[in-house]
């Protein structure tokens, strides 16, 4: 199994060291020097308030961040998880991917999500019943105007005649595209993707996030096992990649032992996922790198 991470900034930590080009940079370079596969950089671009003091958390902006991140690795995947993609006009959003993929050397994987915080949507004039039709149709031009020159498009929301967008995305046909959230519509979009990447949650923390509770391993080996058969019916050849979190994602500080940590990596294992995602410290640099160096060796990285 893989090993991703988040990384989430914190600005009042350790002065703020993690929201700071230099903290950024020490924390990759070092994951990358541990064996970590990706870093994974989560989208909130206008939160409020209330959602920051009851559980959210600061970013980045993914895109600009992750730029940065390609130029300091070679290796390291860069991964947006996850892009909101009703946020953006699908044109804009493409053109931006394509650059990541192409400047980072084709190691752009595009985590996405339709977005649920209602506060988040005011504030970017997006209309968050027409959510998951913004969802569909982003996708669907983004793939689109990766793969095909001229593109033409019409649809409810964009409307396009020829477009030619230059430089495209090194990985022939676009980067991969990773589907999150935990609904039975989740399944069937990463069946026609490239992959899913789910959360164990309770029915209290799935219920703030307005997707559907995943409170065992069991059943998500059955979600694991739809995707691939509904792959498998829609004729994508794969791969199909599973990223997971869970809660011991914040390991050890989520509680248990070593033992029962390795145990939940197997049989994570043996239900299908291939990346598991952990999140290091937010205490400041220093303890961002430690805990990523602690974990690497917990696992067998180093």
């Amino acid at each position: 199994m893989k090993f991703a991470f988040e990384y989430v900034v914190d600005s009042t930590a350790d002065g703020g060291s993690l929201a700071s080009a230099d903290g950024l940079a020490t924390v990759v370079r070092a994951a990358e020097g541990l064996g970590y596969s990706a870093v994974a950089l989560p989208e909130h671009p206008a939160p409020s308030l209330k959602w920051l003091t009851h559980g959210g958390h600061e970013t980045f902006d993914p895109m600009t961040a992750l730029a940065y991140v390609a130029a300091l690795t070679t290796r390291l995947q860069i991964m947006t998880h996850l892009l909101v993609v009703p946020y953006r006009n699908p044109f804009l959003a493409a053109k931006g991917l394509a650059t990541l993929d192409r400047l980072s050397g084709g190691r752009l994987v595009v985590g996405v999500g339709s977005g649920y915080l209602a506060s988040e949507f005011l504030a970017l004039g997006v209309d968050m019943e027409e959510r998951n039709a913004l969802f569909e149709e982003g996708v669907e031009v983004m793939r689109g105007v990766w793969s095909t020159s001229p593109y033409d498009h019409e649809g409810d929301n964009v409307t396009a005649r020829g477009v030619a967008a230059v430089p495209g995305p090194l990985t022939p046909g676009g980067p991969p595209i990773i589907v999150g959230g935990n609904s039975g519509l989740s399944r069937r979009r990463a069946a026609r993707l490239n992959g899913w990447s789910p959360m164990l949650l309770s029915e209290e923390v799935a219920a703030s996030t307005r997707t559907r509770a995943l409170t065992s391993i069991a059943d998500l080996a059955k979600g694991i096992s739809e995707v691939r058969r509904l792959a498998e019916d829609n004729g994508n050849p794969g791969p199909i990649i599973f990223n997971a979190a869970t809660p011991h994602l914040e390991f050890p500080s989520t509680g248990g032992s070593v033992e029962e940590h390795h145990d939940h990596l197997g049989q994570l294992s043996e239900a299908g996922v291939d990346q598991f995602l952990v999140r290091p410290s937010p205490r400041g640099t220093d303890a961002a790198v430690e805990s990523l160096q602690n974990y690497a060796a917990l696992v067998g990285l180093t």
